[in-house]
């Protein structure tokens, strides 16, 4: 699990089986000093984020498993908003 910053929106009309209404929203990876740590990614959005938000994301297999159905196409799944970070 890591941070990031929703930063966009993507459009897609067409989409795989199973992604058939999710959001996808364009995040930039954060450290826990927010500051950006890789590159820019879209991910599908399971928490309503918004732009500008700061959010917990799942990435590789796990972020699949956020969807339902379980097991779909994604790298990238929000799972969470972050309402503080204490380091």
């Amino acid at each position: 699990m890591y941070l990031g910053r929703v930063i966009g929106t993507v459009v897609a009309t067409k989409r795989v089986s199973g992604l058939e209404g999710a959001r996808f929203l364009v995040v930039q990876p954060v450290d826990h000093t927010r500051k950006p740590s890789g590159p820019v990614e879209v991910a599908v959005d399971r928490a309503s984020a918004s732009p500008g938000t700061l959010v917990m994301l799942e990435g590789s297999r796990e972020a699949a498993l956020a969807c339902d159905p379980w097991f779909v196409p994604v790298d990238a799944a929000i799972v969470g908003i972050v309402d503080e970070v204490d380091t």
